[in-house]
C-alpha cells in the first residue's frame, strides 16, 4: 500500500492508467495475502482475551473451590481483575502492532512517539501510579479488608470502601476520610484474627487478694460459658492478679481474647457483672470516683 501511495504522490496525469492498474494488482495482493493475516490476528486476539477471561473468572469463583490458606475472596477477585486488565491490554497492544505492520505502516516513529508520551505521562502521574501499586499490594497481601478497624496515615476508623487507588475510612465521630493508597506506609489493623481486651479493676487496698481473684475468675468463667457470649470469646478469661498498688487501692488485671469487633460488647457486659458482684459481696472499690479502666489492643498470632 505504501508503494501505491508513493506512486500517487509523484505520478503525472499520463501515468494514471498504469497507476490504477498497479493499484488494482496491489489491492488484490493485499486482499489475498494480508487481509487473511489481519483477520487471523484479530480473531486470535479475541480468542486469547476470551480464554483469559475464562481463566480469571475461574480464579475469582471462590465459592466453587477452596481458597488457599491466607487468601480471602476479595484478594482473589482483585488479583483476577488485575490479571485480566493487564492481560487484555497486552493482547490488544500486540495485536494492534501486528495489524499496523501488515498494512505497511512504519512502527519506528510511532513507537518512539508513544515512548515519549508515556514518559511524560509517567512523570506527571507518579503519585497516581504509586496509588495503584500500593493499593495492589494492600489487597494482594490482605493487609486490611472492608469492615476492619484500622489506623492509616494518622487516621483511625472502619474501612467502608477500598480500591486500588484509595481507601475510605469512617471514624467514631462519623467523619469520612478518603486516603490515597500512596500515603499508606504503616497499617495498624485492630480487628484481625482476634482482639485482646485488657480490663483493670480497682478495689480498696484492704480487700483480700484471694477473694477478689476468685470473684473475678468466677465472673470470667460464667461469661465464657454464657451462650450469648460464648462464640465471641475465643479463650478462657485470665486473671493474673494484682497489676498495681498505690494510693490505698489495688488494681487487678483481667485479660480477655475475643473475635474481631466483639471486645466492646464483651467489655460492657463484663463491667456490668463486676459492678453487680462487688455490690453483692460488699467489695469496697478504690478511691472515690475511681472508674474501671479498659484498654483494647488487637494482635495477630
Amino acid at each position: 500500500m505504501n508503494r501505491i501511495l508513493s506512486r500517487l504522490l509523484i505520478s503525472e496525469p499520463y501515468n494514471l492508467p498504469a497507476l490504477l492498474r498497479d493499484w488494482g494488482e496491489d489491492t488484490k495482493n493485499f486482499l489475498r495475502h494480508d487481509v487473511p493475516k489481519i483477520v487471523f490476528v484479530v480473531f486470535g486476539a479475541l480468542v486469547l482475551i476470551r480464554v483469559l477471561r475464562v481463566i480469571t473468572r475461574g480464579m475469582s469463583s471462590a465459592r466453587s473451590r477452596k481458597l488457599a490458606p491466607g487468601l480471602r475472596t476479595q484478594q482473589v477477585q482483585t488479583l483476577a481483575n488485575v490479571i485480566n486488565s493487564i492481560g487484555t491490554f497486552v493482547i490488544l497492544f500486540v495485536a494492534a502492532l501486528e495489524v499496523l505492520k501488515l498494512v505497511g505502516l512504519d512502527l519506528g516513529p510511532l513507537l518512539a512517539s508513544a515512548g515519549i508520551v508515556g514518559l511524560a505521562i509517567g512523570f506527571g502521574a507518579q503519585t497516581l501510579v504509586k496509588d495503584f501499586i500500593n493499593g495492589f499490594f494492600v489487597l494482594l497481601e490482605d493487609q486490611y479488608n472492608i469492615g476492619d478497624k484500622v489506623q492509616l496515615a494518622g487516621y483511625k476508623g472502619t474501612v467502608e470502601d477500598m480500591t486500588l487507588r484509595r481507601t475510605v475510612l469512617r471514624d467514631d465521630d462519623g467523619t469520612l476520610h478518603i486516603i490515597p493508597n500512596s500515603v499508606v506506609q504503616t497499617v495498624s489493623n485492630m480487628t484481625r484474627d482476634w482482639a485482646q481486651l485488657t480490663l483493670k479493676v480497682s478495689v480498696a487496698y484492704s480487700e483480700p487478694t484471694e477473694k477478689i481473684v476468685k470473684i473475678l475468675q468466677e465472673l470470667g468463667d460464667e461469661l465464657r460459658h454464657d451462650a450469648a457470649f460464648a462464640d465471641d470469646i475465643v479463650s478462657d478469661i485470665q486473671v493474673p492478679g494484682i497489676d498495681r498498688i498505690g494510693n490505698g487501692e489495688a488494681e487487678y488485671l483481667m485479660l480477655v481474647k475475643t473475635r474481631p469487633n466483639k471486645q466492646y460488647p464483651v467489655s460492657r457486659e463484663l463491667r456490668r457483672r463486676i459492678k453487680d458482684s462487688f455490690q453483692k459481696n460488699n467489695v469496697q472499690t478504690g478511691a472515690p470516683g475511681r472508674m474501671y479502666v479498659v484498654e483494647q489492643t488487637s494482635q495477630t498470632p
